[in-house]
């Protein structure tokens, strides 16, 4: 079942926006277009994250803080057009987890999004054990095995490899993958990406030159085959 995230915002172009990006990347998408109603659908949905705007008709952000924080935790990115850092600080302290500045990247939103559940703990995968062909990752122990071989991997090449893993056959851009090891994407980095690959190839391949396992998609990006080639 795909996670559910609230867009509170009364631009309703920009909800509209975020609710396209939200729906690419798996989520389902709810909206409200202040913070009275957004109290009201927060309780019957109980989504999994909400992403505020501060300014708003009827009840600020500030102010649907302060009631939804004394019924639930459920995380929160704001979208602010303010760039003080008072104003930050004052949504922090209410309980927000990150914020985002008008105008952003949806890319960089989405990073946000994902960064932020993963911070809460919901996106934890269901499987502990990832096994694809003849590799098994060990998320609990953070062991990877070729056969019965252990293969020793830096942490950005395990992270790598379980984000591949956990979707095989799915297409990876080098920013979703670049999102895995830094939490937010930063475009000028992307390359460094093919770096990691070129060194997780040479430990779990038994030719990196023709790799069985991760395959590259010309001008996109990676994934992990489903089965041997």
């Amino acid at each position: 079942m795909p996670q559910t995230i609230l867009i509170v915002d009364d631009e309703k172009r920009l909800v509209s926006l975020v609710q396209s990006y939200l729906a690419q990347e798996g989520y389902r998408a709810l909206a409200a277009y202040n913070g009275k109603d957004a109290l009201v659908v927060a309780e019957k949905e109980n989504p999994d994250l909400i992403i505020l705007d501060i300014m708003m008709p009827e009840m600020n952000g500030y102010e649907f803080m302060r009631a939804h924080r004394a019924e639930k935790d459920t995380p929160i990115i704001m979208l602010t057009a303010k760039v003080e850092d008072d104003d930050k600080i004052i949504g922090l302290e209410l309980g927000a987890d990150d914020y985002v500045t008008k105008p952003f990247k949806p890319r960089e939103l989405m990073a946000r999004v994902r960064n932020v559940l993963r911070r809460a703990g919901k996106n934890e995968p269901k499987g502990k054990t990832l096994k694809v062909s003849d590799i098994t990752l060990d998320r609990d122990n953070r062991e990877v095995f070729a056969g019965a071989r252990s293969v020793d991997l830096t942490p950005s090449e395990f992270d790598l490899l379980a984000a591949l893993m956990g979707a095989p056959g799915r297409v990876f851009s080098r920013l979703d993958l670049l999102d895995v090891i830094q939490g937010v994407r930063y475009e000028g980095y992307e390359r460094t990406i093919d770096t990691h690959i070129k060194n997780l190839r040479a430990k779990i391949e038994a030719d990196p030159r023709k790799p069985h396992y991760i395959e590259t998609i010309y001008r996109v990006g990676y994934r992990l085959q489903k089965g041997q080639k």
